[in-house]
């Protein structure tokens, strides 16, 4: 089945492919080991018979925007990696609704609603990565998130194209349920008609706050940890004296306690190391269990 996926792979893609390709380029954490196969599809189309094909061999499935909320394991991913960098159209349709591809970058989006002088994802601006990455776990910031905004979501899944209302989506916060094996494909979105003086003021207020709280300096996931209700992780995690702590060159920021980055040379394991000690001294302390927002994947070296 392996040579049987290769073959068609290498035949039908119409975009690139590439084997035995480091993920640590395209995380923003900058660590993990190899995939098998790292696929950029040309098109929707081209990715709809990638998907195809992977589903009908039984292929192991990975699918990253911009390498956010991501750690991959320093053994790899052994299976099929699929990037949907080129998957970035974005459209307006009646009623101040847009359709957007996954693999636009969110800052683009929020450039283009400007432009078309459209109201509500501004929050989005601030948040690195793509509209499928925020779409699949339901990002948001300043009281928002992108979720809500969702009219049409159009996702592959089990074995074929699926289009969903908003409201048959279940999520919430810094959530949203995928059945196994789903990907986002592109979503349609209600916004409301703005001012793009307004627009601006609003964005420059997001980057403030941003600038001022979360310009951490290296490579990073973005937040480690999810919020416990009640309360803020980087709170709980400076609470235990873990402002600084370093296992190998991961490091809990000095300016932000819920980042943890790249100090230069880490490796997946010694992130995966510190965020355990991290929730270990957090749950001795105050008795709560912090739950990784980051998803994380592939497997150990030597396995």
């Amino acid at each position: 089945m392996r040579d049987l996926f290769a073959a068609e792979l290498r035949a039908n893609l119409r975009g690139e492919v590439l084997e035995n390709e480091p993920l640590a380029g395209h995380t923003s954490l900058k660590v993990g080991g190899p995939a098998d196969w790292f696929a950029i599809p040309a098109d929707r189309d081209d990715l709809l018979g990638l998907l195809a094909l992977a589903t009908r061999t039984e292929t192991p499935l990975l699918v990253v925007g911009g390498g956010y909320n991501l750690l991959v394991r320093d053994g790899g991913f052994r299976g099929l990696v699929i990037s949907l960098v080129r998957l970035g159209k974005v459209e307006c349709l009646a009623g101040s609704r847009i359709r957007v591809e996954a693999g636009l970058d969110n800052r683009e989006l929020v450039r283009f609603c400007r432009q078309e002088e459209l109201a509500g994802l501004e929050f989005l601006g601030m948040i690195p990565g793509t509209v499928g990455g925020a779409l699949a776990v339901n990002a948001g910031a300043h009281g928002s998130s992108v979720m809500e905004l969702v009219e049409r979501l159009f996702t592959w899944c089990g074995g074929q194209m699926r289009e969903w209302d908003g409201t048959q989506r279940t999520f919430g916060y810094r959530y949203h349920r995928l059945a196994e094996g789903e990907v986002i494909v592109a979503a349609e979105l209600g916004l409301s008609p703005g001012d793009p003086r307004a627009i601006d003021q609003l964005l420059e207020v997001y980057r403030e706050h941003r600038q001022a709280s979360q310009r951490v300096g290296f490579p990073n996931a973005g937040s480690f940890f999810k919020n416990p209700a009640g309360t803020e992780a980087w709170r709980l995690i400076e609470a235990a004296g873990l402002r600084g702590a370093r296992v190998g060159g991961a490091q809990v920021s000095e300016v932000h306690c819920n980042f943890l980055v790249n100090r230069g040379g880490a490796t997946a394991g010694d992130f995966l190391e510190l965020a355990g000690m991290i929730k270990q001294r957090v749950s001795a302390g105050s008795g709560i269990m912090l739950e990784e927002e980051v998803k994380i994947v592939g497997e150990d070296t030597g396995l």
